[in-house]
């Protein structure tokens, strides 16, 4: 199905709307976007919406399948923006969101689906769920000079670390069960990366309710949506594998021609599997066995 507005979309569904889990992916170009299709649809999202300018199209087996939105991908805070209209229009069911060659990895994705962790996250009276975007980049540039290939994709299996998250409210004490995250490529091509777009952390699965916004950073207006655990114990945690820092990195004047790898000596190849992912700390399994 398709529709020349996100407008035009919302306006269609006031009657009937999706019962979610749903997908919201942006297509900033071409790059590995029916792969990323092909892997949120198998991981048991119901409905998909492609936001993507002219010109980007999917493979029509995957474009029967999904929701295709004309939308200006480059303006500025274009998926944030995107995902608050679409979240005031769908209160309570569960929301995610990516751009193309992102793929969301959650613990036992091989054998459960997407439907299957949000039921438990939700018993668990968790209403969002942080994610880690974990940089893949192809392990040979000369053959692959857009940095994107998942038959040899690479990820940092260490170099990762955490800082309080200041309260500005509060300039003796922190904000409670958040930290920042850094790692990966924008981590050890910090020069390359505005300081704004350093952290690693991001809230891509939350549960839509009437005045909760999604920011620029990737947090939320409310600030228990932006919480690693409850007070409790520890809850699950996922990870959103993406080539798109390395994509970047090589397509940007500024560093295509500072960097000839991006491989170093924790660099290990990505198996495309969950386990891997929880054996390097990655993400938490939390209760969930």
């Amino acid at each position: 199905m398709r529709y020349d507005s996100l407008t035009a979309y919302l306006a269609s569904i006031d009657k009937a709307r999706p019962k979610g889990p749903l997908a919201i992916i942006m297509a900033e170009d071409a790059v590995e976007l029916d792969s990323t299709l092909r892997h949120h649809l198998s991981i048991g999202f119901r409905d998909i919406l492609l936001l993507a300018p002219d010109g980007v199209e999917p493979d029509p087996e995957v474009a029967a399948r999904i929701i295709r939105i004309r939308h200006d991908v480059h303006a500025e805070n274009a998926l944030p923006e995107a995902v608050n209209t679409v979240a005031a229009a769908c209160a309570d069911i569960w929301i995610y969101y990516c751009f193309n060659a992102e793929y969301l990895f959650f613990p036992f994705c091989e054998t459960r689906t997407i439907r299957d962790l949000l039921a438990f996250h939700t018993e668990e009276r968790r209403d969002a769920m942080l994610t880690y975007v974990i940089d893949l980049y192809a392990d040979d540039l000369d053959r692959y000079p857009d940095a994107v290939n998942l038959d040899t994709a690479q990820l940092d299996r260490s170099g990762y670390y955490a800082l309080a998250r200041p309260d500005p409210d509060n300039h003796w004490h922190p904000k409670e069960r958040q930290l920042d995250f850094f790692g990966g490529l924008r981590w050890r091509f910090e020069e390359h990366v505005p300081p704004t777009r350093r952290k690693i952390d991001r809230i891509s699965l939350f549960r839509a309710r009437k005045g909760v916004t999604l920011r620029p950073d990737f947090t939320f207006s409310d600030e228990e949506y932006n919480t690693y655990a409850c007070p409790w114990h520890n809850n699950l945690t996922a990870a959103v594998c993406s080539f798109r820092t390395a994509k970047a990195l090589k397509s940007n004047p500024g560093s295509r021609w500072g960097i000839a790898t991006f491989n170093w000596h924790n660099s290990t190849p990505f198996n495309w599997h969950s386990q891997q992912l929880m054996d390097l700390g990655l993400m938490e399994p939390g209760q969930w066995f």
